[in-house]
């Protein structure tokens, strides 16, 4: 049997920038997305803890060290820049694989610097 588990977490973002006019997405500082072992395109839920919105969609590398976390095309409506959000991804695995499973959680500090 195989499940579906937190894979990475990236807990209290600030949203710095909202697109409207850019492809549906969320760009991501690369730093950040490599602290929470994420990857471009892999897909994410946005979890906006100033309004409650949950949104799923793909990440796009941003600038590392540029603290960007902008919500692009659609996702743009989900959020406003200064809103606190919660990144996640999810892994399938077997269920005893995913006993062990330790998922990757990033706290950012001030600026979404790590």
């Amino acid at each position: 049997m195989y499940i579906s588990i937190l894979k990475s977490k990236v807990h209290r973002a600030v949203i710095t920038e909202a697109n409207l006019n850019y492809v549906g997405s969320l760009t991501l500082d690369e730093d950040l997305m490599n602290a929470a072992n994420m990857i471009e395109n892999e897909k994410i839920q946005v979890v906006n803890v100033n309004n409650g919105s949950r949104i799923e969609t793909y990440l796009i590398k941003g600038k590392r060290g540029s603290g960007v976390c902008c919500l692009n095309g659609p996702a743009a409506r989900h959020g406003a820049i200064g809103d606190i959000v919660i990144i996640i991804s999810y892994a399938s695995m077997d269920f005893e694989e995913a006993k062990r499973f330790k998922p990757w959680i990033v706290f950012p500090k001030e600026g979404n610097a790590l």
